[in-house]
């Protein structure tokens, strides 16, 4: 199961890092303005936002494995189709299309959770995102190996290559047992069960299975009772902040090593240095930059690995938000390579000139504070989807997912105008939006209501009254 869902989080990972590498490709070759590269990102999380609810309220309806597999499906057919794009405006039409289907990727977790025993379920949720961070890895040396040779559009077919892999073996996922009892599919359910203990060489617990069967599925109404209103508006502002925190450190990370020595001296008048970057190809020496920042995420699995049943769910949240704003102050004086500007006043008879001297940082250090940063707060974006599905019931889980999910992407959305257009005009704003950000995320998960480590998953919301 873990190798089945967690190739479908390669696939998504592949398809969310090529953003990332496409948009100063396409700046150039298409001559772009900066707002139009950011909306080439933006448009696939307009399509994921769109779709995640109506991914969770059919996988409720429908079942996992099959939702999973139509999405799937459809993000393949569309990522093969924007390989051949004629044109800006096809391409936009065609990414929106595969953020549609890239939408249903979360429902993955919710399959893959509901199969998973209490005591391993932290671990073992987390362990999906060394997938991700396995297909973020794979992406960056696809197009180190690709862009100078081949072009983004051959990176956009090769980049397919684990969809297609995944739709080749889904047939061999269950269906949840948990959404087949609670459906009324109990002799399905039991064959599903009877399978997982042959194939562990476990026997059956004696007894007999019963549930509530549940005609009505679950409604948005449903994560507004008394019981779950606070955790579900909370939840979505820190599906919100992760999303918009952890993809806008990615583009600020190709954003930067494309700004080269352009970063430079600010003009009279402005106190702070901005970044008006040229057109400017990533080079090798970028991609491999962008690797060691992309790494980061293995690192930060393992903190995140030994804390999430240590800590608890909450507080190795916090931890990541709060680690990710220390790190991400070293690079408040600037972005790029230009951190440091020395104002030296030279007293004239009849007026005063200021000039601004820019000192260039060592791209090592800048590496190493971003490696930092992104690996803390990738690690801490794995918690919150081994929490939603613990919190909410059964009833109510896909759509529960699908909603958060929906909400990530709203953050999503609008990092690339942050990172790639704001950017542009304020480096100071830039930061400390991330900053401001990441510091409120942190109390906001101290404020959760209920702890789910140890908590055995709820069929239905009487279950947890």
């Amino acid at each position: 199961m873990l190798l089945l869902t967690g190739f479908s989080w390669v696939a998504d990972a592949m398809e969310m890092m090529i953003l990332s590498i496409l948009g100063p490709q396409l700046h150039c070759e298409w001559r772009l303005p900066s707002y139009q590269v950011a909306f080439i990102t933006s448009v696939v999380f307009i399509g994921m936002a769109f779709s995640s609810s109506l991914w969770g309220n059919w996988s409720d309806k429908y079942g996992r494995k099959k939702v999973l597999t139509i999405c799937m499906c459809w993000t393949l057919y569309y990522s093969l189709l924007s390989a051949f794009a004629p044109g800006y405006g096809w391409l936009l039409v065609l990414r929106g299309l595969v953020g549609f289907g890239i939408g249903g990727a979360p429902q993955s977790v919710t399959l893959y959770s509901e199969l998973l025993p209490s005591k391993a379920r932290g671990i073992s949720v987390t362990l999906i995102s060394a997938f991700w961070s396995l297909g973020c890895v794979f992406e960056v040396l696809l197009a180190l190996w690709i862009m100078p040779a081949l072009g983004w559009r051959w990176l956009l077919i090769l980049s397919a290559a684990p969809l297609a892999i995944f739709i080749c073996f889904c047939f061999c996922l269950p269906e949840s047992p948990r959404f087949d009892l609670l459906n009324g599919n109990r002799a399905k359910a039991m064959a599903t069960l009877q399978y997982m203990a042959q194939e562990n060489g476990k026997a059956l617990p004696r007894g007999t299975m019963v549930c509530n069967i549940h005609n009505k599925h679950g409604r948005l109404r449903d994560l507004f009772t008394p019981q779950y209103y606070k955790t579900t508006l909370l939840l979505w502002f820190l599906w919100f902040s992760y999303a918009f925190i952890y993809y806008g450190i990615i583009l600020l990370t190709t954003e930067m090593f494309q700004a080269g020595d352009s970063c430079g001296a600010t003009q009279e008048a402005k106190v702070e240095p901005s970044c008006s970057l040229e057109c400017k190809l990533l080079t090798s020496v970028d991609y491999k930059a962008f690797l060691w920042t992309t790494l980061a995420e293995f690192p930060g699995l393992i903190v995140i690995l030994g804390a999430v049943d240590c800590l608890g769910r909450k507080k190795t949240m916090a931890l990541s938000f709060f680690m990710f704003f220390l790190s991400i102050l070293t690079l408040y004086a600037c972005i790029g390579r230009c951190v440091v500007c020395l104002c030296v006043f030279i007293n004239a008879s009849k007026h005063h000139q200021i000039i601004y001297i820019a000192f260039s940082s060592h791209r090592v250090a800048l590496t190493l504070f971003i490696f930092i940063a992104r690996a803390f707060i990738s690690g801490g974006f794995q918690v919150v989807f081994v929490y939603t599905p613990e919190v909410f019931p059964t009833e109510t889980r896909a759509l529960a997912m699908g909603f958060s999910s929906a909400f990530s992407k709203l953050g999503a959305l609008i990092t690339p105008f942050v990172a790639q257009v704001l950017l542009r005009q304020s480096v100071y704003l830039t930061l400390a939006v991330y900053c401001g950000c990441s510091l409120l995320a942190g109390i906001v998960s101290l404020l959760l209501p209920i702890e789910t480590i140890g908590r055995a998953l709820q069929e239905s919301k009487q279950e947890g009254i």
